[in-house]
């Protein structure tokens, strides 16, 4: 067996060096994903409190704002899936950094709502471009034992982003304002972009899978990453008949592709919908501003440490089982928020509603990542993050109507709760990744409960 497919194994010294600036790199521009995402909420009470910085905004309005940035990730994960497949892995990295940065820096500037919508849009395409392309690119370099681990490292980085800030917002929002604390989302463009250049190479599986075998083989040389099997590279250029979006469409994957669509709209919509309104509904529950927002930072810090361990869990019995577990988590935990627990259990059941909804979100990233051959790899996580990303929409704009209406709290984590116990059950009903006996020897991954042999 190609020692690179022995679980928790390295070729060489070299190997795990590249490997591990490849998820570093990965984790730090989520890490800024997650910031951009996360930042609106922390200074939406600024806004609406102050007409003077962007103009009267409604609760309505507000919800539809926080959704702008979510159609661009929409968008840009989806156009990623389109061409991610085609291009390569690292091209797609350095545009979408690029390209995210820029629309921080550009909101920072706006004068008025409608400019500060559409530049969250223009922000959000490239948040959904890199969301889509680090997961595909993370898998295909992390040895088969560590993916879900691996893949769960950097997309923590959202939950870490979310931290960060409400950490600023905390410390530095009455000093430098929000458009202050877009401007540090913005640095991605000077500090890690020219990282990025120098250290992240492109994918040796995907080139092989488009044919690219020397040029896989020179990078293989330079940076100790193993170069595929023989029978690795016989199951690729089988699977590399359907490329891309095409390749979803497949018997072999057009209803778990739908199902793992389903179940990341619903852990996209709770993410989104608490991390958007959960400093809002509890201010309006009597806590001050800096109270509320230690709010979202638990939801965050909890999603991280528990995606950690969840997802080490994963690689050990499969993602299925476990991602099933932390919809329920969240699901109970919601419900706990409304009945009227002192401050402690309300901070402990916030940070296990990080868990269920954002750690969820971290774990199917990872289960998508690693449902797919190397040609499908790129589309299959830009379903997952396109169509999610619907959810992601919803949420915002389903706390804002019932903030609007008048409706309680309460009310809004039953409805919560309620989308979490159907993305429990949605995923129950995924059908295991159907292999080749070739890629089974060429990846070592029958070590997943989800693959099945063919």
């Amino acid at each position: 067996m190609n020692p690179s497919t022995t679980p928790d194994t390295w070729a060489s010294p070299r190997h795990r060096s590249a490997v591990t600036w490849v998820v570093a790199i990965a984790t730090i521009a989520i890490i800024f994903d997650g910031y951009d995402l996360v930042v609106y909420g922390t200074i939406l009470p600024t806004l609406m409190n102050d007409p003077g910085q962007l103009g009267e905004i409604s609760a309505q309005q507000a919800g539809a704002l926080g959704s702008y940035a979510l159609i661009g990730v929409m968008v840009g994960a989806l156009t990623a899936g389109a061409v991610g497949d085609y291009l390569g892995r690292r091209r797609m990295m350095l545009v979408n950094i690029a390209w995210f940065s820029i629309g921080m820096g550009l909101a920072a500037l706006a004068t008025n709502v409608t400019m500060f919508g559409l530049l969250r849009f223009f922000t959000g395409i490239g948040v959904g471009g890199l969301v889509a392309t680090a997961g595909a690119m993370v898998a295909e370099f992390a040895p088969p034992g560590k993916r879900n681990l691996y893949n769960a490292i950097v997309y923590s980085g959202v939950p870490a982003g979310g931290v960060l800030a409400s950490l600023l917002a905390i410390v530095l929002r009455d000093t430098i304002g929000w458009r202050g604390l877009f401007w540090i989302g913005a640095l991605p463009i000077v500090i890690l972009l020219p990282l990025a250049l120098v250290k992240l190479p492109e994918s040796p599986k995907w080139l092989v899978a488009r044919g690219h075998e020397d040029k896989a083989r020179r990078i293989s040389e330079r940076t100790g990453i193993p170069m595929p099997g023989a029978d690795e590279i016989a199951a690729e250029r089988a699977s590399a008949e359907k490329v891309g979006f095409a390749a979803l469409a497949t018997r072999r994957y057009v209803w778990g592709t739908a199902l793992l669509g389903m179940m990341s709209f619903s852990g996209l919509l709770l993410t989104y919908g608490l991390n958007t309104w959960l400093p809002k509904i509890m201010e309006d529950a009597g806590f001050n501003a800096k109270g509320s927002l230690s709010f979202l930072l638990v939801l965050n810090g909890g999603a991280i440490l528990g995606g950690l361990i969840a997802s080490k869990v994963a690689d050990g019995i499969g993602p299925q089982r476990v991602v099933a577990t932390t919809f329920g988590l969240a699901a109970l935990a919601l419900i706990l928020l409304t009945l009227g627990f002192p401050l402690p259990v309300l901070l402990a059941s916030v940070a296990v509603a990080g868990v269920g909804t954002i750690g969820t979100q971290v774990l199917i990233y990872g289960f998508v990542s690693n449902y797919y051959s190397t040609s499908a790899r790129g589309a299959g996580v830009a379903w997952c993050a396109g169509f999610g990303r619907l959810g992601g929409i919803f949420g915002p704009l389903i706390g804002g109507a019932l903030i609007s209406a008048g409706i309680s709290s309460q009310v809004a984590f039953y409805v919560f709760a309620g989308i979490a116990v159907l993305g429990g059950i949605v995923t129950f009903f995924v059908p295991r990744a159907r292999v080749t006996h070739a890629e089974v020897a060429g990846t070592g991954e029958a070590a997943y409960s989800t693959v099945q042999v063919s």
